[in-house]
């Protein structure tokens, strides 16, 4: 099995709701995103795909979350649920694949750092 996986960021700001610490105020993080694409078979020229491709589908996501406000969004909305990296991730992942299933590859996972040192990954089983 290949793995093809690209990272790149965005600034946004979020709260957690109903949190009990500093989490709760306003505040923003440089988000990293990694996203990874498995098949088994490359084409002829060797590639499982064209890294180029799945970068412009991570820009055309991630622009619409750049210097935002997470909690304004549906997903993420008064009704939805709050915007951590976990619930990030899955939000993610679930755009992605709309735009990244290609014949025999699939979304693997997407990964979403709020720091260097603290991740959140989603996979579907």
């Amino acid at each position: 099995m290949f793995q093809v996986c690209v990272r790149a960021h965005f600034d946004a700001a979020h709260f957690i709701r109903d949190y009990d610490g500093d989490c709760s105020n306003l505040h923003g993080h440089r988000w990293d995103v990694e996203v990874c694409i498995a098949g088994k078979q490359l084409d002829q020229l060797g590639m499982l795909i064209d890294f180029k491709e799945v970068k412009q589908s991570i820009r055309k996501t991630l622009k619409l979350l750049d210097h935002g406000l997470l909690n304004n969004l549906t997903f993420f909305g008064p009704k939805g649920v709050n915007p951590t990296a976990e619930n990030l991730a899955q939000f993610l992942f679930l755009e992605f694949k709309r735009d990244l299933v290609i014949e025999d590859k699939r979304l693997a996972w997407v990964k979403v750092f709020e720091s260097p040192d603290t991740w959140a990954i989603f996979k579907e089983d």
